[in-house]
């Protein structure tokens, strides 16, 4: 009887490590690395902003060497084009069910006011879209 019982406790141990090793194998294998990386509009270029002279530089100037701008706003006779760059980079872990997820958005972003002949007056940008970066869940992004 007990070297019965022995048998059926030694069958029921190894019934519960292979459901363990196969619990083990599943989760490897639906556990998974991803990145991703989106972008808006064009991106802008240091040089081609400063190539633009306050002063001298027409709208025109501007259209030609930007582009079409993200937005145009109306001051009175006067005017404002905005220019837009961003980039996103996502990067993440799953295991299974979880999913673990680190989002760095970063954007670049002119302003260029006109008066009212459609001279170039002020040029104001912030250009940190090239900063984006991966990184892990449990990175920090600076």
């Amino acid at each position: 009887m007990r070297a019965r019982m022995a048998t059926t406790a030694r069958i029921g141990y190894e019934a519960r490590m292979r459901h363990l090793l196969v619990a083990l194998i599943a989760a490897a294998f639906l556990s998974s690395c991803f990145i991703s990386r989106d972008r808006a509009n064009e991106p802008l270029r240091k040089e081609q902003i400063d190539s633009l002279s306050v002063g001298t530089s027409t709208a025109t100037d501007v259209a030609n060497t930007l582009g079409a701008p993200t937005e145009v706003v109306q001051l009175g006779k006067r005017s404002a084009w905005r220019y837009d760059f961003t980039t996103k980079k996502m990067s993440g872990f799953t295991l299974i069910v979880i999913s673990f997820l680190n989002t760095d958005q970063r954007s670049d972003r002119c302003w260029l006011f006109f008066d009212e002949t459609n001279v170039l007056r002020h040029v104001g940008s912030t250009l940190d879209a090239e900063d984006t970066r991966y990184a892990m869940p449990w990175q920090d992004v600076d």
